[in-house]
């Protein structure tokens, strides 16, 4: 038997990702974003939440732009830490050890102990009640070679121990189950209700 609750946000698991940004005066700051997602493969295009009382807000806001950090296991710590304090009282790429590392499109800086960043440039800005989604198209992506097969080349982004993000907790990705369209190509699942029949 299923309960019935209130609206609410139960989309789960999300990414958690370090949002890096910065401002014309050269501060930078990280953010850390769950509300996150893909809205377009054609141009590639993104969106971020962020309540405007944030301190990056400001930031993303003026310029225009900012970078989607993947996270990992490795970063958990940084990713917790950098959604509960505020830029305005510490510099999060100090104080979690991480590295500001120029973009290649845009100004504001990528983290690179991220194995992906995600180069951003805001279109719109739509005003939803707690937050504003911000509407970027992707305009450049960073990868780590150590995430590259040696032989074909493709991403094997399994190889990065990805964050995810479900109600408070943060965990590990588990292993993976198949790949796209697998359920049509001769998956034991398909010969196994086969069987049956």
């Amino acid at each position: 038997m299923k309960q019935l609750w209130k609206p609410g946000t139960m989309i789960s698991p999300v990414p958690a990702v370090l949002v890096s940004c910065g401002d014309i005066d050269g501060q930078k700051n990280i953010i850390t974003v769950a509300w996150v997602g893909t809205i377009c493969s054609e141009p590639a295009m993104c969106y971020i939440s962020v309540r405007p009382e944030r301190h990056s807000y400001q930031m993303i806001r003026s310029t225009g732009e900012f970078v989607i950090n993947l996270t990992t296991v490795a970063l958990a710590e940084a990713t917790d830490w950098c959604g509960v304090r505020s830029g305005r009282d510490f510099d999060k790429f100090e104080y979690c050890g991480l590295t500001a590392e120029r973009c290649e499109h845009i100004s504001a800086p990528a983290i690179a102990q991220s194995p992906v960043n995600i180069e951003c440039k805001v279109k719109q800005v739509i005003p939803l009640g707690s937050h504003d989604m911000f509407i970027a198209e992707v305009v450049g992506v960073r990868v780590d070679e150590s995430l590259l097969d040696p032989q074909s080349g493709k991403l094997d982004l399994s190889r990065a121990n990805l964050l995810g993000y479900a109600h408070g907790e943060y965990f590990a990705l588990g292993e993976k189950l198949g790949t796209f369209g697998w359920t049509v190509k001769g998956s034991t699942v398909k010969k196994e209700k086969r069987k049956k029949r």
